[in-house]
């Protein structure tokens, strides 16, 4: 199995991630008018990083702070414009959000398709 994990890399935990993000975004887009609701988000690259410190360190020693603390929580959301009603949910925000993690979830699932249509193709002998 730590073959496999090698050869998917970094992808894996990556698409596991982004569908995490987007179940969360999708609770936060569903809340918009409930009174009081804190929208949340997930840093995704510390969580990334905590997953993957190896990967990542071999591609930009930046990526690794010694005094970034990698956290799997849930983050509140700080919004530009609080409501009246205590509700931090920016609906153009959430949905953009939302967008562009769902683009970067295709792109993962693409990458990933790529990967494993290259290891049936050897295990094939094509």
């Amino acid at each position: 199995m730590d073959r496999l994990d090698r050869f998917l890399g970094v992808h894996r935990d990556a698409l596991l991630l982004r569908n995490d993000r987007l179940a969360v975004l999708a609770s936060n887009i569903a809340n918009a008018a409930t009174p009081g609701y804190k929208a949340r988000d997930l840093d995704f690259g510390s969580v990334l990083s905590e997953r993957q410190p190896d990967t990542l360190a071999r591609t930009n020693p930046a990526h690794l702070s010694a005094n970034r603390a990698a956290s799997t929580e849930l983050l509140y959301r700080k919004p530009v414009q609080p409501s009246l009603d205590g509700n931090t949910v920016e609906l153009a925000t959430e949905q953009l959000q939302f967008a562009e993690t769902a683009l970067r979830y295709r792109s993962t699932l693409s990458i990933l398709n790529g990967r494993l249509t290259t290891l049936s193709s050897a295990l094939k002998g094509e």
